[in-house]
């Protein structure tokens, strides 16, 4: 009888030996699981932070002011009246004005396509033609992915404009990419009618998406004097060595002719 009792014994030890290691094993395998559902949602986390980091970097484009330029350029002009202030297309001529950009004393040739972007040029030759931008500053320096300088602002920080704006985008590039040299129209990320005086320069070769409006409005281009610009500009990059934001060598326009 006592051999049988002890037998129990050791058979109810064993079997509690044997629950005890099925339960750490369990546990094992809901530790790996969770530990698994937890890695792959930080990468998924990284991955959606990393894509919005992206839109944010390029989804305003060189159009964007700061209430999309975004990573893109881009331009909050102050929309204070969208139709009346607007000058007429017709202002544009339907041909191709040539003039001079100056900024920080450096001449910069310029030619605009009134036929190909008739509504922006039309705007851009009246405010030139008016002295608006004398005295304005270029707040948007872009040394990463994109490179531009995007002035125009009387503000001064992305959110001023003329006292209108006006859309649609014209003479965007069908491949989105933006020649050395070009000059092209700011606006808000996704929003085709809030263009208005905030422009930008590529300064090198871009490839700059286009959103829900489309890309942005090719006004003309820079003919001479971007390299001066580069060498006392651009090449000293962007303050606090950050890659979008204010250049190191604040940029004034000191003038703007048309004719």
């Amino acid at each position: 009888m006592a051999t049988n009792d002890r037998q129990a014994r050791e058979e109810r030890a064993r079997l509690r030996t044997y629950q005890a290691r099925q339960e750490v094993h369990r546990r094992k395998e809901r530790r790996r699981v969770r530990d698994n559902l937890i890695a792959g949602g930080a990468l998924v986390l990284v991955l959606v932070l990393a894509t919005a980091a992206q839109l944010f970097y390029f989804g305003g484009g060189p159009g964007d002011t700061e209430a999309a330029p975004s990573a893109s350029p881009s331009a909050e002009p102050d929309a204070t009246d969208t139709t009346g202030e607007v000058p007429s297309p017709d202002l544009a001529e339907g041909r191709t004005w040539t003039g001079e950009l100056t900024l920080n004393g450096i001449p910069l040739g310029v030619e605009l396509d009134g036929a190909a972007a008739p509504q922006a040029v039309a705007s851009e030759v009246s405010l030139a033609q008016s002295g608006f931008y004398a005295g304005t500053t270029c707040h948007r320096l872009t040394t990463a992915g994109i490179f531009v300088l995007q002035c125009g602002d009387p503000a001064g920080d992305g959110t001023g404009g003329p006292g209108y704006s006006y859309g649609p985008v014209e003479n965007a590039p069908a491949d989105d990419r933006y020649p050395a040299g070009t000059l092209a129209m700011a606006r808000q990320g996704g929003n085709a009618s809030s263009q208005g005086s905030q422009f930008f320069i590529v300064y090198a070769d871009s490839t700059i998406p286009s959103d829900a409006a489309g890309g942005y409005t090719v006004i003309g281009r820079i003919t001479s004097g971007l390299d001066q610009l580069q060498s006392a500009v651009i090449d000293a990059g962007v303050a606090d060595g950050a890659t979008d934001g204010a250049p190191a060598v604040p940029v004034t326009i000191d003038a703007f002719t048309l004719e």
